[in-house]
């Protein structure tokens, strides 16, 4: 799919949202140093980039002139994960807007760009919340007004709260998974993921499979 645009007028200049796009372009751009919730910048770029080569990988960014401000990623869960026994499943795996950046509406609008890409019919979309990853130093929220926000925001574009015995979600009260369900995502698809949702306190994928 050619990468799509849309620019967006913000108190701090123009913004361009684009997506997915390839890690020769991203290759290209330099990133916020405040970009750093998960790794170091330069290294989080690299990650980005190397997602773009793995199978359904997209990355959308938000971008002011050469710099990378805000961005999301998709890709398959990881191996270890017990969604990635599904064929269908992609997950949301990081979205971080730098907060020098905030207030400006640009997950907002990554979201609605990435959710207008017709392959993401094909699948159920999900996301897992981790309240470790949070930033309530430079948000000034509390952990639940912090969920809050992010669930309204993912709401937006389809994406729901479900329940699950997953023990990563587990592992906190504020932990959330979130899902969205594609419109061709066939109706064995759903029936299995309705199953991987809760597979007992061992955890035994083996067993759908």
């Amino acid at each position: 799919m050619d990468m799509q645009q849309a620019m967006l007028e913000t108190p701090k200049g123009k913004v361009y949202i684009e997506g997915p796009a390839s890690g020769a372009y991203l290759e290209t751009l330099t990133m916020n140093k405040l970009l750093c919730n998960f790794r170091p910048p330069d290294r989080q770029q690299q990650a980005l980039i190397k997602i773009t080569t793995l199978p359904d990988g997209m990355i959308y960014l938000a971008r002011h002139q050469q710099e990378i401000v805000a961005y999301v990623a998709f890709h398959r869960p990881d191996d270890y994960s017990r969604w990635s026994k599904h064929p269908r499943i992609l997950e949301m795996g990081g979205i971080e807007v730098s907060p020098e950046w905030r207030q400006c509406r640009l997950a907002e609008n990554l979201l609605k760009l990435a959710f207008a890409n017709e392959r993401l019919e094909d699948f159920i979309v999900i996301t897992t919340e981790y309240c470790w990853h949070w930033d309530l130093k430079n948000t000034g929220l509390g952990l639940w007004a912090y969920q809050q926000v992010l669930t309204k925001l993912f709401g937006k574009v389809g994406l729901k709260k479900v329940t699950t015995d997953d023990p990563d979600i587990l592992e906190h009260p504020a932990n959330v998974l979130m899902a969205r369900f594609g419109k061709n995502v066939s109706k064995e698809d759903l029936e299995l993921f309705e199953k991987m949702r809760f597979m007992g306190k061992y955890n035994q994928a083996a067993n759908l499979f």
